[in-house]
Order: structure tokens, then sequence, then C-alpha cells
């Protein structure tokens, strides 16, 4: 299951889990509510059997997919690439990870624009809305495996902040003021 916190401010390794003193968790549904992140859990072995990540593809419209392997013997430019990773950025559609493999973590910012950083391990489906400010790093154990999820053909152009002013930063700060509702 997903874990999600607040971070600290430190400047240690990027790698680490950053918990603030004491540690500050957040829930499922408050993620969700405070940012628009959606999450499911399937079965990282058998997601093709057990259909969920089908359903998933039909609902949303994901027409597209391919696998990314991030580590230093899996991915080339890994020092230069894990870099612009961690750099604060918003897309224009909606990023989609299934972890079938290892770990890592995903930072997002909440409307008082502080950070929390949200754990994926293998069988976690994150869905993070277009426009929202986020980064992503490994843990400590150098290495994830995903499965990444477009509608139509696959756009992965970081926009680093500041980005305040394109639509998709407009709609992701209308819909917060809205409040999310699950899909």
């Amino acid at each position: 299951m997903v874990r999600a916190w607040y971070m600290d401010d430190g400047s240690e390794d990027q790698r680490l889990e950053h918990h603030l003193s004491p540690p500050k968790f957040v829930s499922l549904d408050d993620l969700h509510k405070e940012t628009g992140v959606l999450y499911r859990k399937l079965d990282p072995k058998n997601y093709e059997g057990e259909g969920k990540l089908e359903e998933i593809k039909k609902e949303r419209g994901y027409s597209y997919a391919d696998v990314i392997q991030v580590s230093p013997e899996k991915l080339h430019n890994y020092e230069e690439k894990i870099k612009n990773f961690f750099v604060e950025h918003i897309h224009t559609d909606e990023e989609v990870r299934f972890v079938t493999e290892g770990s890592g973590y995903f930072d997002v910012r909440d409307k008082e624009d502080k950070w929390i950083r949200i754990e994926v391990i293998s069988g976690d489906l994150l869905i993070l809305p277009a426009g929202i400010y986020h980064r992503f790093t490994l843990d400590s154990k150098d290495y994830i495996k995903a499965i990444r999820l477009f509608v139509g053909e696959p756009v992965w152009t970081p926009y680093n902040r500041p980005a305040d002013d394109m639509q998709a930063r407009k709609d992701y700060v209308l819909q917060r003021t809205k409040g999310f509702t699950s899909k």
C-alpha cells in the first residue's frame, strides 16, 4: 500500500525518505482531496490476468503504453536523466505510472506549496493530474520498472516551474479550488 508524508527541507540525498520530525503522514483520501492524485493497487505479477489495468485504461482512455526502467545499468544517460526527473515541473497530460518492479518517490505540491512525498512500490499505480507541480526520484535501491500510460500519442514534455501561465496549470488550480472528485 502506498505511503505519503510531508517532507522536511533537508538537502541530504534526494533518495532518502525526508520525513518531518515527528513524521506527518498523509492518508490516500487526504492526498486525493489535497492534490487530485489518484492511486490504485494492482497485482504486479498478474495484472494482465486480473484485468484491473485494462479496466483503468478503458475507463480513462489510455491507448498507449510503454515500459521504462530507471537504474544506472538500464537507463542511457542515467545521471543526467535522474537529475532532470527531480526538477520541479508540470505536464499538459496526466502522468500515469504502474510500478511492476522496484520503488521510488513522486513528490507533489499541496495547496500551501509544501512537498508531499509519495512512495511507490511494486503494484502501485499512480495518476498525477495534468498541471500539478511534481518531481520524481529513485529511492536508495536505485531501481524501478514501470508501465507508462498515455491518452493518444505519448507526451513526455516537462514544463519546469514557473509554469503558472500554462492552461494545464490554470485548469489544475481551478479544479483544486472546486475540489477533486474520484475518477
